[in-house]
């Protein structure tokens, strides 16, 4: 062996510099390869070894090889094109492309619109126009005030004010920037799904809008709202913004600012507001006209739940101790003070289109405050004019406040509604909106009391329901109308209601109890057809679903709900237009500037059937024949209709229609210092207020003079199966076990003249006075008249005494002055004519009222 591989294993691998090449130096056999030989190295393989070209393909992605077989390293293949599934996927370097694009597009956009956008002057709020209200001819009926305004500096706003407002609307105002991006995409997102329409801006938002812009919903007024905000909130300072806000922000009432809604919810300044009082004007923030407690009574329990919140939130941040807190009692506010220029019925039609467009969605709180709508209303001003003065005359005129403390309580109110259109035609507030601000006509919070009855019965057609042993409900079904009988089939405990004044009925029919209005039978009726069904049938007939009170239970046939004369007028509509309901509508055309503002199509739907709200219409032209609403024969039309009482008496109702209109007029007794409801015993110079009375007067009055002109039409119905047959006549005791069949005592052969056709129904009496053609005397007292029915004629003779005809002396279905009155016979049959006075006795119960 030589030296010299020794002393390279001893000193080592020889190192070369980094800067040398590591590959290996060509030798002159390479070089002199062909030129193919060369491409091929290019991709790391040579001719003489395919196998290592091979294994260069194979490699993962392109990746680069080490080398050629001959140890040069290889240049990086190109990426395979991408197959399959995997094309429909960006890659990595795409998506981050993208995502950086859209940031800087953002940084751009954000720039742009921070720079272009500039804080402008106030808006037209400081000069705000007024609302134009007409009647449907275009004749004005009002146009609304000047704006209520007073200006003050946020060092005359007392703190405990001043954070009540941010408890309610923005309690992170003074930490937080001039936009909050989460809770506007929270509001979007609840507005979008649903959850209804929310904001999501902060005081400085809601400044800006108030004061530099405007209240549309437009994208373009928001981008401006985002820019101008935080423009604002760099240049001045948290104290000036939330000045700026308390005396733009809109509070109801007409009033702008918070000094402005002190004097007009509590008549002081706003220094002088309480922590209660101010936590009550913050809640009026969120929503005016849901949380005023005095324009809309029905809104205590949810301005209250809002008051709290407002509170609650004050000890949460610490601005409120818990013991303070404990102390708070809800403010009522005072009866608000309608503008001079709004006085009579005037102001009562402006607040009613105002809760009309806003409750409907058309033009919001806030938009129409500013002003500037024509609006032209469906009123009528003959009808408007002819309702006061029913009113006047019927009731006002009746008032003595010198004579009687109760006559100062004393309101009214009434709607009157086309039922084939749908549209309010007139309506009645109240004496004057300057004194009595609430609207007597849409108020919700007094009991509707017995003007509910018919919606039972009418669902009990709809449904097909049956009573509890398993006969049909009809006009002619039997019940008994026993004072406090417990309802059966009734799970929810025991159920007793009492009659009014503590009558006892027996066994009667629908007809009969739906004109004597007695409790017992329809509190039985609820069960029999199901309450919630019941309640089902109001609602689809007109009656707010979320009306107070409305709940699905036997009482629910008393009427303790309390929908407003308006909601109860669009459920009699639907009854009139038979069972087509549409929504009513107080709107005809709306423009601003020129241009029409889009109002929401009518829509109309068979609520029920037709022989639902036919057959109830028969029984109700029965109230008015013969029952509690002969007051309403004054208007000289075929009518239908139902008197109501609310409990303790502090409400009267009449409700009623003709084919042509549809009308409910209330009496009401109320407080004129506390709002509280009182009862109208002695009131108007009467010992008791019923439906029957003064209400049923006002609406016959009023339709009358509404109608006047018009043909008379009659009621073309269509009833249900066996409505006009009425019950068959137990053979055995010449009558069914209803009192006041007029079958006699008991029914038999010899006795039936004592209540009816004379002392002993002798044959020669009783016959053209009765009802009969010759035959009352000899047959009156034998069946109490095989074909009278129901409608008086039972004891008049087969011929004439029916169901729908009757004597002129007999009443039949009409109800005749002498025979199925208000009053029946004073003697029970005493006068040998037979039938002169048939009725029984003096207990309307069991001869007229029943007889007829």
């Amino acid at each position: 062996m030589s030296d010299e591989p020794q002393q390279q294993g001893k000193q080592g691998p020889v190192r070369r510099p980094r800067w040398a090449s590591r590959e290996p130096q060509d030798t002159p056999a390479e070089t002199a390869e062909t030129a193919e030989a060369a491409e091929a190295a290019e991709t790391g393989a040579t001719a003489e070894t395919p196998q290592v070209a091979a294994g260069a393909a194979g490699t993962a992605d392109g990746a680069v090889t080490e080398g050629t077989a001959d140890g040069k390293k290889g240049k990086k293949p190109k990426r395979p094109k991408r197959k399959g599934w995997r094309r429909i996927f960006p890659t990595w370097r795409m998506v981050l492309g993208g995502f950086i694009l859209i940031i800087l597009l953002c940084v751009g956009g954000f720039m742009a619109g921070y720079m272009l956008v500039d804080i402008p002057a106030a808006n037209s709020a400081a000069t705000k126009q007024s609302n134009v209200y007409l009647y449907a001819d275009g004749t004005q009926i009002a146009r609304d005030g000047e704006v209520n305004r007073e200006k003050v500096p946020l060092k005359d706003v007392p703190l405990h004010v001043q954070r009540a407002v941010l408890a309610a609307e923005d309690r992170d105002f003074y930490g937080e920037s001039a936009v909050d991006p989460k809770a506007m995409i929270r509001a979007a997102w609840n507005t979008v799904t649903g959850k209804g329409k929310q904001s999501g801006s902060t005081i400085t938002q809601q400044y800006v809008k108030n004061y530099y812009l405007g209240q549309e919903q437009t994208v373009t007024r928001k981008v401006k709202e985002f820019f101008i905000s935080i423009k604002l909130d760099r240049e001045v300072s948290k104290d000036d913004i939330l000045e700026g806000y308390l005396n733009t922000s809109y509070f109801g009432r007409n009033a702008y600012g918070v000094q402005a809604a002190a004097q007009a919810y509590y008549g002081k300044n706003v220094k002088d507001l309480s922590v209660a009082q101010g936590a009550y004007l913050a809640t009026l923030l969120n929503s005016p006209n849901a949380y005023d407690v005095a324009t809309h009574p029905e809104n205590k329990p949810r301005a209250a739940g809002r008051w709290n919140y407002v509170l609650d939130g004050m000890v949460t941040e610490g601005w409120l101790g818990k013991s303070d807190r404990a102390k708070a009692k809800f403010p009522t506010p005072d009866e608000a003070k309608g503008a001079a220029g709004l006085s009579g019925q005037r102001g009562y039609v402006v607040k009613a289109v105002e809760d009309y467009l806003t409750a409907n969605k058309i033009i919001d709180e806030e938009t129409l405050a500013k002003g500037g709508y024509r609006i032209t209303t469906t009123l009528q001003k003959d009808r408007m004019d002819a309702f006061k003065e029913a009113v006047d005359k019927q009731v006002m005129s009746k008032v003595d406040k010198g004579a009687r403390k109760v006559d100062r309580n004393v309101r009214a109110g009434g709607a009157s509604i086309d039922p084939a259109t749908g549209k309010v035609v007139a309506m009645y507030g109240g004496i004057d909106y300057t004194k009595q601000y609430v609207n007597n006509a849409t108020r919700r919070d007094y009991q509707v009391g017995s003007t509910f009855k018919p919606f039972v019965f009418t669902s009990a057609v709809e449904n097909g329901s049956v009573t509890q042993d398993g006969r049909p409900i009809t006009p002619n079904t039997v019940y008994d109308g026993t004072n406090k009988r417990p309802v059966q089939g009734w799970s929810g405990g025991t159920y007793a209601p009492e009659n009014e004044d503590h009558i006892d009925y027996g066994d009667i029919t629908v007809r009969t109890a739906t004109d004597k209005s007695v409790n017992s039978v329809y509190a039985q009726m609820a069960v029999d057809v199901g309450s919630d069904k019941v309640k089902d049938t109001a609602v689809a007939l007109g009656v707010p679903e979320n009306t107070p009170d409305l709940t699905a239970s036997p009482s629910i046939a008393l009427g303790p709900s309390t929908a407003s004369v308006l909601d109860m007028t669009e459920a009699y509509a639907t009854l009139a237009n038979h069972g087509k309901h549409g929504t009513y509508t107080l709107v005809e055309k709306i423009s601003k500037d020129g241009s029409e503002i889009e109002l929401p199509e009518p829509k109309t739907s068979q609520a029920v059937t037709r022989e639902a709200a036919d057959t109830t219409t028969s029984v109700l032209q029965s109230v008015v024949q013969g029952g509690t609403g002969t007051a309403a024969q004054g208007a000289g039309r075929p009518a239908a209709g139902k008197t109501g009482t609310a409990e303790n008496d502090t409400a009267a109702w009449f409700a009623g229609y003709t084919p042509e209109l549809a009308t409910v007029v209330a009496v009401m007794g109320q407080d004129p210092e506390t709002g509280a409801h009182t009862p109208l015993y002695g009131a108007l110079g009467e010992t008791r207020i019923n439906g029957g009375a003064y209400p049923a007067r006002v609406w016959a009055q009023f339709t009358k003079a509404a109608l006047k002109g018009k043909p008379v039409k009659d009621f073309d119905l269509e009833l249900e199966q066996g409505a006009d047959i009425p019950e068959v006549p137990d053979p055995t005791t010449g009558g069914t076990d209803e009192p006041g069949t007029d079958g006699g005592t008991d029914g038999g052969p010899d006795t039936g003249g004592t209540t009816d056709g004379g002392t002993d129904g002798g044959p020669d009496t009783g016959g053209t006075t009765d009802g009969g053609t010759d035959t009352g005397g000899q047959t009156g007292g034998q069946t109490g008249g095989q074909n009278g029915g129901q409608t008086g004629g039972q004891t008049g003779g087969q011929e004439t005494g029916g169901q729908n005809t009757g004597g002129p002396t007999d009443g039949g279905g009409i109800g005749g002055p002498t025979d199925g009155g208000a009053q029946g016979g004073p003697t029970g049959g005493t006068d040998p004519a037979g039938g002169a006075v048939d009725g029984g006795t003096d207990d309307g119960g069991i001869g007229g009222l029943t007889d007829g």
